[in-house]
């Protein structure tokens, strides 16, 4: 695992975003076509700022696919995810295929199995060339809250958000209210994001500090999902120096 500890949230998104962009560049030119997968949350801020500039990249050629949705959220509300990646990504740079997941669901109102089963398929057929994640507080990955199912072979499944989970959404400011922050998503599992063949990992602010430690200094444990990260033989871990504080070495 490479770790790279930068002095701001910027050079921590400009760090990582060059590194994504080299990888995507790469997967274009060895089999014509690159394909991602794209996350979302403060975290992701500054990276994907500086990706939409790098230079180069032939985004016609890139397939996209997102990592986690609420149930029930439609695309107009301000913490819609499909909304951040619309405006924050995929709108600036005219990307080829964008798969989102609708937590709504998409063949009948609230079908969000029928949604999991859709995107599971669509997944199985693009193997993922570069994945762009972050922690959370409580250590999850994606919108795997701890225990986290490390077993599940589905590709993306629905998930309980634990009240840490909950709590962050809300500090983040993309609700009001914690009543207002929904219980459930739809979410990609940890083993398909461990098939990725690149993971880039951005992971800014001392709140992710404790988290970080864990990631990367203890147990591989369902308790702290990211941990999980430890056996993947091709990631990066870009961090802040608040992120990074608590590490040992």
């Amino acid at each position: 695992m490479k770790i790279q500890i930068c002095q701001s949230k910027e050079d921590l998104g400009q760090h990582a975003a060059t590194e994504d962009a080299t990888l995507i560049r790469k997967a274009i030119a060895q089999q014509g076509h690159a394909n991602i997968i794209v996350a979302t949350g403060a975290s992701q801020f500054e990276m994907l700022s500086a990706l939409v500039q790098e230079p180069n990249i032939d985004w016609p050629r890139v397939t996209a696919f997102h990592l986690d949705e609420y149930i029930g959220m439609p695309e107009t509300h301000p913490a819609s995810f499909r909304k951040y990646l619309k405006e924050r990504f995929a709108d600036q740079i005219l990307i080829g295929v964008f798969h989102y997941v609708n937590g709504e669901g998409l063949y009948s109102q609230g079908d969000v199995h029928g949604e999991c089963q859709r995107l599971s398929q669509l997944i199985s057929a693009h193997p993922i060339d570069v994945a762009f994640v972050g922690i959370g507080e409580n250590g999850h990955l994606a919108f795997n809250d701890p225990p986290a199912d490390f077993d599940t072979e589905e590709a993306y499944i629905i998930v309980n958000l634990d009240e840490d989970c909950r709590k962050q959404q809300l500090g983040e400011g993309w609700f009001s209210t914690l009543d207002d922050v929904p219980q459930q998503a739809i979410s990609m599992s940890i083993r398909q994001i461990m098939k990725s063949k690149h993971i880039i990992c951005s992971v800014p602010d001392e709140r992710k500090a404790h988290s970080v430690q864990g990631t990367l200094e203890g147990p591989i444990t369902p308790t702290l999902p990211a941990s999980m990260m430890q056996q993947h033989p091709h990631i990066s871990l870009y961090l802040d120096t608040h992120s990074g504080k608590g590490l040992s070495s």
